[in-house]
């Protein structure tokens, strides 16, 4: 048999390999306290899933759904986007319901770039914005994020040849592995270098609404012109701790929406509606939950922060996301220092490389573990170190 060339520059899956190292630890009798996947331990609020399991039960929705999601769904996503970020959108051209944003961010690549193509990449970084270009037949031109420049892109410094063959920015803030946030002159700056040379810009904002300290994350929309040049993807897994309902938008740009609908309709498929139903519920209705969960994710950031402090290591508290991104302490590199805590103390902590090269000599630890587990943690890095 003969597979696709484009499957040799495709690595495992980052967290599947995440699982399987975890998976052997505790088969050998070890109780692991993983920090490594950011996936909300908190349940879905209780009327989401009500509506979700009310809904369920009528056989309208047992067919197919649209392509292009309920009108109710869409209409409630704009409706959320204007009252958050005071920005108008058209649920008819400019939203795209999603099977939560990664599937968008996967096939934005397909709907705009060619085989030769680039798209600028942030690394570290979420690995489907380079995977996504890869499986596209296109190349990701990786810009790295240094803490000395907040880890944001310098822009300025991506090779003329590289830009002549660009079509797709990509940008995340606030950040994953990172925690970093951007403002909105950075935004700016991004929106005039994506004008001149003729980019799309996508923004993953997939944890606009987890900030802290003050901190309040914009939409690259609310921008003037931005309209012009970018999408941006939202996602109710974070957010609402929906990860398991697969429910997003992408929105902005009429014409890169309608492009990311024409790959979605021709190798994808819609949302049950009834998780639409219940993501209106949440779009709706949840707002406290958003307040509340951010609260217990200011929480455990200052827990933690505090004890890992204590145990001598330099931690930056993040301003956003549920991340912390830690350099390694003097003697490691990321895996070394990954192994070594896992060896020695039971906890996980993702080594940084793992999102990029820039990665390297950092962990990224998740915010998405219970205080008590949080403590225990603490008490073994005590002891172990």
């Amino acid at each position: 048999m003969r597979f696709s060339k484009r499957l040799d520059n495709i690595p495992p899956y980052l967290f599947a390999e995440i699982d399987r190292k975890i998976a052997a630890k505790e088969a050998a009798g070890v109780d692991v306290i993983s920090f490594g996947i950011g996936d909300p331990d908190v349940p879905a609020p209780k009327p989401v899933v009500d509506t979700l399991c009310s809904e369920s039960r009528n056989p309208v929705h047992h067919r197919y759904p649209s392509y292009f999601g309920l009108k109710e769904f869409r209409e409630a996503a704009a409706g959320w986007f204007e009252g958050r970020f005071g920005v108008r959108l058209d649920p008819e051209t400019e939203i795209l319901p999603l099977i939560g944003s990664k599937e968008g961010i996967a096939h934005m690549a397909i709907a705009t770039l060619d085989p030769g193509d680039y798209s600028l990449v942030p690394e570290p970084s979420y690995p489907v914005y380079g995977m996504g270009t890869l499986l596209a037949g296109a190349k990701p031109y990786f810009m790295p994020l240094k803490p000395e420049n907040g880890f944001l892109p310098d822009l300025g410094a991506v090779p003329p040849e590289v830009l002549s063959s660009s079509k797709l920015l990509w940008l995340n803030y606030p950040n994953n592995p990172t925690g970093a946030v951007a403002g909105e002159r950075f935004f700016a700056e991004a929106l005039q270098f994506a004008g001149e040379h003729d980019l799309v810009v996508a923004h993953d904002n997939a944890y606009s609404e987890i900030t802290y300290d003050g901190f309040v994350a914009p939409s690259i929309l609310q921008l003037g012109g931005a309209a012009d040049l970018a999408v941006e993807f939202h996602s109710l897994s974070k957010t609402f701790n929906m990860t398991g309902f697969r429910v997003g938008f992408a929105c902005g740009n009429a014409r890169v929406i309608e492009a990311l609908g024409t790959v979605k309709t021709n190798i994808d498929s819609g949302i049950f509606n009834p998780l639409q139903l219940a993501g209106i519920t949440a779009l709706e209705r949840m707002q406290e939950t958003v307040r509340s969960m951010r609260e217990i994710y200011r929480s455990r950031r200052d827990m933690l922060v505090r004890g890992l402090e204590g145990l001598g290591w330099d931690v930056t508290p993040p301003k956003g996301s549920i991340y912390i991104w830690m350099p390694v302490p003097g003697g490691f590199d990321s895996v070394g220092f990954s192994s070594h805590v896992l060896d020695r103390a039971g906890v996980f902590f993702t080594p940084g490389n793992a999102y990029g090269p820039s990665g390297e000599g950092f962990v990224r630890i998740s915010l998405t573990v219970p205080g008590e587990r949080i403590n225990q943690a603490l008490s073994r890095l005590r002891e172990a170190f």
